[in-house]
C-alpha cells in the first residue's frame, strides 16, 4: 500500500468539514486538512474567480476508489475535481500511521522513538 494525497475542492467551509469528517470517521482517510484558496477556472463559458476550500486527504492507494465514491456521494458540485497524487517521500512512522488508519482494518500502531513520543502523529 502506497500513501497518496487525494484532493478536492468545495465552495464552503461547512461542506469541506462535512466531507472531511465523513471520510475520517469511515477510516477511508487517515487525515483531512482544509485550506481556503482562490480558484480561477472556466465554467459555463465564462471565467470564474471564486473562493473555495481545498481538502487534502491522506490515505492509501487501495482506498482511492472508495474515497472517490464517497466524495462523489457527498459533494455538492455538478463536476467535482477529485484527483490523487502519490506521496513519494514520507516519514516512515507517519506512513505507518496513515496505512494503519486508512487500510480499512481500523487498527493501527506506530513505533515512535523515545525522543519523539510526545509528537502528534499528524504533524
Amino acid at each position: 500500500m502506497d500513501c497518496i494525497a487525494v484532493i478536492t475542492t468545495v465552495a464552503s467551509r461547512d461542506d469541506a468539514r462535512r466531507i472531511a469528517k465523513a471520510l475520517v470517521e469511515r477510516r477511508l482517510v487517515a487525515c483531512a486538512q482544509i485550506s481556503e484558496i482562490e480558484s480561477l477556472y472556466h465554467w459555463d463559458g465564462a471565467l470564474q474567480d471564486d473562493r473555495e476550500f481545498r481538502l487534502l486527504l491522506k490515505t492509501v492507494d487501495t482506498q482511492y476508489d472508495a474515497v472517490e465514491q464517497a466524495i462523489r456521494a457527498l459533494h455538492p458540485y455538478e463536476l467535482p475535481a477529485i484527483y490523487a497524487l502519490p506521496i513519494d517521500r514520507i516519514d516512515a512512522a507517519y506512513a505507518q500511521w496513515v496505512r494503519g488508519v486508512a487500510d480499512g482494518s481500523g487498527a493501527w500502531s506506530v513505533d515512535i522513538a523515545p525522543d519523539s513520543a510526545e509528537r502528534d502523529p499528524d504533524r
